[in-house]
């Protein structure tokens, strides 16, 4: 018997898209569009900061009026296009320009460990549609080990939470590094070296991330469901 059989009326793609949706709708639109607008249309940095946080700041209201809970990932977004709107008043001084840019990698960083001193880590939204793959057994799978009703729950919330400490800790340090750099590297160097310290953070915490804690949740994960499986396969036959 397979482990990756599909409800009726739901396709594996479908199945992916939904567990997408959230980064596609809280993540990639606002950025998509503070791109768009301000490369393609030519809007200012203010301009693009203003419009693109609609999205978000819609998706906060929505969620704690409807669902009556926070929106993770579109209110950590709208608080970095916040701060971006502020910093943008801040000019003259080509050091203090480049230190600013780590005030938004400190505010995703914080916001990120916060999320998980809340006990809802903040990654985990990115995380899971990579795990699952759209596989529907191994979506109930994750149910269970993330409500805490399955053998290796406790392991498999250990590992999700440090899976968004590696993430928010990446992030302050390249913070920190891009700080100290404005005032202790040429400004000509450090134009190029933020981004190489950016592209740093985000390796490590992939790396470091998917080694301490990604692979052993995608084990966990993947024993979960072939429990299930051969667990419900004595039933179908006692059935019969």
């Amino acid at each position: 018997m397979t482990t990756n059989a599909v409800p009726q009326g739901q396709s594996s793609s479908q199945s992916l898209l939904t567990n997408l949706k959230p980064l596609l709708v809280d993540v990639a639109v606002p950025l998509g569009s503070y791109y768009l607008l301000k490369g393609g249309f030519g809007m200012s940095t203010f301009a693009a900061l203003a419009w693109s946080s609609v999205v978000p700041a819609l998706r906060t209201v929505w969620s704690a009026v409807r669902e009556r809970q926070a929106n993770g990932l579109a209110a950590l977004i709208l608080v970095v296009n916040v701060v971006g709107l502020v910093l943008s008043f801040v000019s003259g001084d080509p050091r203090l320009m480049l230190a600013k840019d780590g005030a938004v990698s400190s505010t995703v960083g914080i916001g990120i460990l916060v999320s998980v001193a809340l006990g809802k880590p903040m990654m985990t939204a990115g995380l899971k549609p990579f795990l699952v793959k759209g596989n529907v057994a191994k979506e109930a799978a994750w149910e269970r080990l993330a409500a805490g009703s399955a053998a290796g729950s406790v392991t498999f919330r250990r590992h999700e939470r440090a899976y968004s400490v590696v993430w928010g800790v990446a992030l302050l340090a390249e913070c920190v590094a891009r700080v100290v750099g404005a005032y202790t590297i040429p400004v000509d160097t450090m134009v190029w070296l933020g981004t190489v310290f950016l592209i740093s953070a985000i390796v490590i915490g992939m790396v470091v991330g998917g080694g301490l804690a990604a692979e052993p949740m995608e084990r966990l994960l993947s024993e979960e469901a072939k429990g299930a499986v051969e667990g419900a396969e004595p039933a179908v036959a006692l059935a019969k």
